[in-house]
């Protein structure tokens, strides 16, 4: 048990089943909002949400305007707050009607929802099972290092978790009416799509992660490694576009528990060798996720290409792949040479080199992307925006 590594964990059981409580119900009312096609809202409060609550708890913690022990109660009740609003707005789009009645297909959605479910549970620790093991071997302070490290790793996965409640229902609608040639075409278009804008992040974050750290305190520092590995692998389980909507909207989803289960023990097993074995810190248990996420995700790949004969790749992954390898070289070891500025010691500098550097970065990566045709759809989004500002 972790407890008995770390009694501290005691004090906040409560807290997690509370957290725990409020996840299930908000992905209740969720997927409710999402059968009314009105997914913006709760977008909005499952990828931004958390992440702004977060970071400004954590500065509080910071600035010590909240002791370190009530940042997880101020953290459980934002979690309290986040299930009411997506509640309320979940029935003020439509107030269900209860009928003592089961649907006349009940047999397969009980059969759909059981491996779905199961499917979900082994992502879910697939998640979180490397900060467990770190609290079973070392202390809670790396897994905090650690956690910060993954934390800014995944966020370049943002763009993929908010197209994937558009792509759902698009891509169960042509899978239902059998339309290979749509759901080939949302499969090419969702991979080089994601790759695209997944690949500025990957490049954004990757070259200014050093910088990003100066401004955290300094046991936070040197987790370079974590981000580049858990980043890389998020960029390519991108790359598959609607993969996994494809998979579990189609005849084919009890794949999906056996691939969560099977992620899952990966993880377990590599993260045994490497962090517990060969001891390689927890740049080995990144390295286990990197593994495990390139080795199924070809598997998945396979898959959905032996039984639907369709492939999300095309010519030009291959050439924004080029672009995303040649922006990282470029600008990872490129900073400007700007001098400690400090306010209310606080460090400004690390960010004046990160706004400086990104203002380069991306113009020059778009305009690559838009000279070569990449996507159809960003440069239409270019196209419109020059045009707006009179500049076409």
């Amino acid at each position: 048990m972790v407890s008995d590594e770390n009694s501290i964990v005691d004090n906040y059981t409560i807290y997690i089943y509370i957290v725990a409580v409020c996840c299930a119900y908000f992905e209740i009312f969720y997927a409710w909002a999402k059968v009314q096609m009105q997914s913006v809202f709760g977008n909005l409060l499952k990828e931004l949400y958390n992440r702004v609550v977060i970071m400004l708890l954590l500065f509080a913690v910071y600035f010590e305007f909240i002791p370190k022990e009530d940042f997880i109660v101020y953290l459980s009740f934002a979690y309290i707050l986040r299930t009411l609003l997506m509640m309320f707005y979940a029935l003020h789009l439509y107030l269900p009607k209860f009928q003592l009645q089961l649907p006349t297909n009940y047999k397969e959605i009980l059969k759909y929802s059981f491996f779905i479910i199961l499917a979900g549970s082994a992502g879910a620790i697939l998640i979180d099972i490397d900060k467990i093991m770190i609290g079973v071997k070392d202390t809670f302070d790396k897994a905090a290092y650690y956690t910060v490290a993954v934390f800014i790793g995944t966020f370049i996965d943002a763009p993929s978790r908010a197209m994937s409640q558009i792509l759902q229902p698009m891509t169960s609608k042509s899978i239902n009416e059998e339309n290979v040639a749509e759901v080939q075409s949302l499969y090419q278009k969702s991979s080089i799509n994601l790759l695209l804008i997944g690949g500025l992040f990957f490049v954004l974050i990757n070259c200014n992660v050093t910088e990003l750290f100066k401004i955290m305190p300094e046991q936070y520092w040197g987790g370079e490694w974590v981000v580049l590995l858990i980043s890389g692998a998020k960029l390519f389980n991108m790359s598959l576009g609607n993969n996994g909507a494809i998979i579990s909207n189609s005849k084919f989803y009890r794949i999906t528990l056996f691939t969560g289960v099977g992620m899952a023990l990966m993880v377990y097993f590599l993260n045994k060798y490497f962090y517990f074995n060969l001891d390689f810190g927890t740049e080995g248990l990144a390295l286990s996720t990197f593994l495990t996420f390139i080795i199924f995700g070809c598997f998945k790949l396979w898959y959905v290409s032996k039984k639907l004969h369709i492939f999300p790749y095309t010519q030009k992954t291959v050439v924004i792949s080029f672009v995303i390898l040649f922006s990282y070289v470029v600008f990872q070891f490129w900073n400007f040479d700007v001098g400690t500025i400090l306010v209310f010691k606080f460090p400004i500098h690390p960010i004046i080199n990160i706004i400086l550097k990104s203002c380069i970065l991306i113009p020059i990566y778009l305009l690559i992307v838009y000279r070569f045709n990449i996507s159809e759809q960003i440069n239409a989004i270019i196209d419109n925006l020059l045009t707006k500002k009179g500049l076409r």
